[in-house]
C-alpha cells in the first residue's frame, strides 16, 4: 500500500480499539491489504488487456473477450478447490500456492502472445482465475479472526489493498506493453507475474488465530494449526445452511453486485476502442473504474457499523443502476469514465455489504465451506456474465448491455428490503 492509504488505514485502526481481542484481526488485516493491493493487480491487468489481445488473435471478434471470460470462469471453478486446500492446509500455505499459481499464469500467457497462439493465452488467464480465486479469499482472512463488530471493519480494510491494485494493474500495462517489441503487450504479464512472485513474501506474513509467533516455513510449525477446526459433529451439513433465507438473500446481493459489474466492465475497454477512443483511454478508465472500487473501502466498514449491511448493500446496487443510466446517456469520454467510476462505487457497497451479510450465515467452524460456497455461486454468475458479454457486445451493442442491467437491479433491491425489514421486526 501507499505510505499515504497505509496511514490512512492506521488512524482508522488506532480509533478503533474496542479490545485486545481484534488485535490479531488487525495485523492480518494489514497483511492481507499489501496482499490484495499485489493480488488484486491480476484481473486489473487481464480485465485491462484480455480482450484487445483477443481481438488481435483470435479468428472471430465474437471470442475477443473470451480470456476475459475464462478468467472468471477459473475464479468460479476454482474457489471450491481452494476452501479445500485452506481448510486442510491452513490459510497461509493455501495463499502461497495461490501466489504461485499466479505465477505461473502471468508466465503462460505472455508465451502465449509471443507465440500468437490464442489458446495458449486463454490457458495463462484461466489459470490466473484460479490464482483469483484464493485473491477473492482474502477479505475473509481478517474477519475469521475478528469479532462481531469488527468484521465488516476488517473485510473493508483487506478491500482497501485494492486501491493499490487500481494504480498497480493499469500502469503496469501502460509500462511494460512494449517492454517486448516483438510481442506487445507480453511484457505486462510478465510484469503480472512478478507481482505474484512479490505477493508470496507478503501472505507468507499471514498468521491464523492460535498459531504461534513464531514465523516458520510455510506448511512447518504452526501451519498445521491453520487447519484445526472444531469437532465434525459441531457443524451442520452444507444444504442446511444454504437453505437459510438470509443466505440465498446475501448470495444474491453479492452475485448481482459482482456479476453486474463484470458485465459492463469487460465489455468497456472494447466499446472505448471500438468507438475510437485509444487503448490508452480504456486502460486509464478501468483504472479509475478500480479506484472507485477500493477507495471507499476505507470507510464502508464504519458505514455499514452506523446505517446497517442491508441499507449499504442498496445503495450499492442503485449506483450500479445509475452506472447504466449514464453509460446509456452518450459514448463520450466522460459517459464511459464516469459510468466505470460509479459502478466501481456501487460494487464496493454492494459487495462488502453482501460479503458481511454473509459472515452472519455461519458459525466458526463452518466458514470454509460455507464462503467456499459463496464465491462459487457469485463467480460462476461473473463467469456467466462475462461469457454473455463478449457476445452481447458484439450482437447488440453497448447500449444492449445496459438495459440489462435493471431487472437483476430491481429482484436484489426487493429481497434486500425483504432482509431488512425482517429484522426490523425482529428486533421490535
Amino acid at each position: 500500500m501507499t505510505k499515504a492509504n497505509a496511514g490512512a488505514v492506521e488512524a482508522d485502526a488506532a480509533a478503533y480499539r474496542p479490545g485486545t481481542d481484534d488485535a490479531l484481526a488487525r495485523r492480518n488485516a494489514f497483511v492481507m491489504a499489501g496482499a490484495q493491493a499485489l493480488g488484486g493487480a491480476n484481473p486489473a491487468i487481464v480485465i485491462s488487456l484480455g480482450g484487445i489481445v483477443g481481438q488481435q488473435l483470435a479468428e472471430n471478434d465474437a471470442l475477443a473477450t473470451l480470456p476475459v471470460s475464462l478468467l472468471n470462469l477459473g475464479l468460479a471453478l476454482g474457489t471450491i478447490p481452494a476452501a479445500l486446500v485452506m481448510r486442510r492446509f491452513g490459510r497461509r500455505a493455501g495463499y502461497v500456492l495461490g501466489a504461485t499459481i499466479g505465477v505461473l499464469a502471468g508466465t503462460i500467457a505472455s508465451v502465449g502472445i509471443a507465440r500468437e497462439a490464442f489458446l495458449l493465452f486463454c490457458l495463462g488467464t484461466f489459470v490466473a482465475g484460479f490464482y483469483g480465486a484464493y485473491v477473492q479469499s482474502y477479505r475473509y482472512a481478517a474477519a475469521d479472526s475478528a469479532s462481531p463488530a469488527f468484521k465488516a471493519r476488517a473485510i473493508s480494510w483487506v478491500m482497501a489493498g485494492g486501491l493499490v491494485a487500481g494504480i498497480v494493474g493499469p500502469q503496469v500495462v501502460i509500462l511494460t506493453r512494449d517492454a517486448i517489441p516483438q510481442a506487445p503487450f507480453a511484457g505486462a504479464f510478465l510484469a503480472q507475474a512478478g507481482l505474484a512472485l512479490l505477493s508470496i513474501l507478503v501472505v507468507s506474513r499471514f498468521r491464523a488465530q492460535g498459531e504461534p509467533r513464531a514465523q516458520g516455513a510455510v506448511g512447518g510449525p504452526g501451519a498445521a494449526s491453520t487447519a484445526t477446526v472444531p469437532a465434525a459433529e459441531a457443524s451442520r451439513p452444507l444444504r442446511v445452511i444454504v437453505r437459510q433465507g438470509r443466505f440465498v438473500i446475501a448470495v444474491c446481493a453479492g452475485l448481482v453486485s459482482y456479476g453486474l459489474m463484470s458485465f459492463l466492465m469487460t465489455a468497456a475497454p472494447l466499446a472505448m476502442v471500438g468507438c475510437g477512443l485509444p487503448i490508452e483511454t480504456a486502460a486509464l478508465g478501468i483504472s479509475w473504474h478500480i479506484l472507485a472500487m477500493f477507495g471507499p473501502a476505507f470507510f464502508t466498514g464504519r458505514l455499514i457499523e452506523r446505517f446497517g449491511k442491508e441499507t449499504i448493500t442498496a445503495i450499492g446496487l442503485v449506483m450500479i443502476a445509475i452506472a447504466a443510466a449514464i453509460n446509456l446517456g452518450g459514448l463520450s469520454v466522460a459517459n464511459f469514465w464516469g459510468g466505470l467510476i460509479l459502478l466501481g462505487v456501487g460494487w464496493n457497497f454492494g459487495f462488502i455489504g453482501a460479503t458481511a451479510m454473509v459472515t452472519d450465515c455461519h458459525r466458526p467452524e463452518e466458514r470454509a465451506k460455507v464462503q467456499g460456497a459463496n464465491d462459487f455461486l457469485v463467480f460462476g454468475s461473473v463467469a456467466v456474465a462475462s461469457f454473455s458479454a463478449g457476445k452481447l457486445l458484439d450482437v447488440g451493442g453497448w447500449e444492449t448491455l445496459n438495459w440489462l442491467v435493471f431487472p437483476p437491479i430491481a429482484v436484489a433491491l426487493a429481497l434486500v428490503a425483504l432482509q431488512a425489514r425482517h429484522k426490523r421486526l425482529s428486533a421490535a
